[in-house]
């Protein structure tokens, strides 16, 4: 598949997918969602992927949903968005299920699926000046893109409800506030951040954050005991990996200079 509305890059175990149709304000229409879809499996089949980041050219991160596409596709409506949330849908799953930690840089408006997007993000970094907005219920839609499972265990069901349904516009400081992002950085600071934050994760030492990412995303659903369980088998794996245990020798040498 030839992208054109995303751009997509892997080097040195740092994948970048990048909304890239700033006319059309990055817009989420059927294109979008099956070049999005690519780009996840490639991240997918991605030998030694360490890290991967999602955001957007131009000065808005996405609208969301491309509306007027919806109506030039008005007499089929129903099973042209169909097919967009089955793409969608299937690139989320995706970029949920890999060990390597998914960096959403917000560069400016999020609004729908592509608010829905920030909320899935393992970290979300923003510009100062990004704003946020839900806007489904405001054009008589529901929810798509996982806001309804994400934005409860970020923010609780009440004040999602709230979010969803009154749709008022969020600075990056109150979804900071919120914990919907988790870091917030002045614009002319933000790409350097953006690469500080993406070549720390890609730095650390092999499978921990991968495998921080899986319990975190485990402990959703799972009990206690069966949390205790992943986290007891993860560390005694990790303790017994070549590069921790390098790491510990080094430590230790350290500290008895």
């Amino acid at each position: 598949m030839n992208f054109e509305k995303v751009r997509f890059d892997l080097t040195d175990g740092i994948a970048r997918i990048v909304f890239a149709d700033a006319a059309n304000h990055n817009a989420v229409n059927l294109q979008v969602t099956q070049e999005l879809a690519h780009a996840a499996r490639l991240c997918e089949a991605a030998p030694d992927l360490r890290a991967v980041l999602m955001t957007a050219e131009g000065s808005e991160f996405s609208v969301g949903g491309d509306l007027r596409e919806f109506m030039a596709e008005r007499d089929r409506i129903q099973s042209h968005v169909r097919e967009m949330t089955v793409n969608f849908h299937a690139a989320i799953l995706t970029l949920n299920r890999l060990r390597a930690p998914l960096v959403v840089a917000v560069n400016g408006v999020a609004a729908g699926g592509g608010f829905s997007l920030v909320c899935m993000a393992d970290l979300a970094i923003a510009k100062r000046s990004a704003k946020f907005n839900f806007a489904y219920t405001r054009s008589g839609l529901t929810p798509d893109g996982g806001a309804t499972f994400f934005l409860p265990r970020l923010v609780g069901v009440q004040r999602a409800f709230d979010l969803l349904a009154t749709n008022p516009t969020l600075s990056a400081d109150e979804a900071l506030s919120l914990g919907i992002v988790a870091r917030v950085v002045d614009d002319a600071a933000f790409d350097v951040e953006v690469e500080k934050l993406l070549a720390q994760l890609a730095a650390a030492p092999a499978g921990a954050v991968g495998r921080l990412k899986q319990l975190l995303r485990a402990s959703l659903s799972n009990s206690l005991e069966q949390q205790f369980e992943l986290e007891g088998r993860g560390i005694a794996e990790q303790a017994g990996h070549p590069a921790t245990l390098g790491m510990l020798e080094a430590f230790f040498k350290r500290s008895q200079k």
